[in-house]
C-alpha cells in the first residue's frame, strides 16, 4: 500500500510540474506576442499606392494627348480627299494603327443634327457623298481611341488586359470632365460646332469621332 501511495504521489507531482510548464509556455508567447510589432511588406498604404488608379493615370496623359491631336489634326474635308486619294500615306501623316485599324485625327466645323444617347450627327460641308460623321458627348464616352492615337500607351505596361482597358476609361472620363463639362446636350441640335478628336477607321464612310476639344459657336 505504501508503494502505491509513494507512486500515487510521484504521479501527481509529475502532472503539476507538466502543467506549471504549460502555463509558463502560454505566459512566455503571450509576452512575445506583445513585444511583438508585425510588419507587412510594403504596409497596407503602400499597397494603395501601388494598385492601377485609371482616373489619376487619365488626368495624367490627357493633356498630352489633346495636345497631339489638336497639333496632328487636318480638317475633314481633306482627310477624306487625302484617304481616297493614297490611304496608306494619309494614315502615315494623320493617323495611328491601333491593331489592324487606323486611329485618325480630325477636326470639323458643322452643323449639329439629331443625337441619340449623346453621339450627335454632323453636317460638314464639302465632305464626300456618303460620308457620315458623328461625334459622341457623353455622359458616358467609349471606345479607346485617345487611348490609342498618341501611338506609346501599350499593353506591355500594364499588369492585364483589364488594366490596359481601365486605362483608356479614364483617358476618356479625364476628358470628358474637362472638354464636356457643362454642355447642354439638348439645346445642341441646330448649333454649329467645331469638334478636334479622333476616331478609329473601321469604315472610312462612318466616322465616330471622340472630342479633345469641342466648342458651341
Amino acid at each position: 500500500m505504501a508503494m502505491t501511495g509513494t507512486a500515487s504521489a510521484s504521479a501527481t507531482r509529475s502532472t503539476r510540474r507538466k502543467a506549471v510548464v504549460g502555463i509558463l509556455a502560454v505566459v512566455l508567447l503571450g509576452a512575445i506576442a506583445l513585444d511583438t510589432t508585425v510588419v507587412s511588406i510594403g504596409g497596407e498604404q503602400d499597397m494603395r499606392q501601388q494598385a492601377f488608379d485609371p482616373d489619376a493615370f487619365g488626368a495624367e496623359h490627357f493633356p498630352r494627348i489633346r495636345e497631339f491631336v489638336m497639333d496632328r489634326s487636318p480638317e475633314a474635308a481633306q482627310l477624306a480627299t487625302d484617304l481616297a486619294a493614297d490611304k496608306a500615306a494619309a494614315v502615315a501623316e494623320y493617323g495611328t494603327m491601333a491593331g489592324a485599324f487606323p486611329v485618325m485625327a480630325v477636326t470639323l466645323t458643322g452643323t449639329v443634327g439629331e443625337g441619340n444617347s449623346g453621339i450627335f450627327t454632323i453636317d460638314v460641308p464639302d465632305m464626300p457623298e456618303g460620308t457620315a460623321i458623328r461625334v459622341q458627348t457623353g455622359p458616358a464616352i467609349n471606345g479607346t481611341e485617345l487611348r490609342d492615337v498618341i501611338g506609346d500607351i501599350e499593353f506591355g505596361a500594364f499588369k492585364n488586359q483589364i488594366e490596359y482597358q481601365d486605362a483608356g476609361a479614364g483617358i476618356n472620363r479625364a476628358m470628358a470632365a474637362e472638354v464636356l463639362e457643362g454642355l447642354d446636350r439638348a439645346a445642341l441640335s441646330g448649333k454649329t460646332v467645331t469638334v478636334t478628336g479622333a476616331f478609329t477607321m473601321i469604315n472610312p464612310k462612318n466616322w465616330l469621332v471622340t472630342p479633345v476639344d469641342l466648342e458651341v459657336e
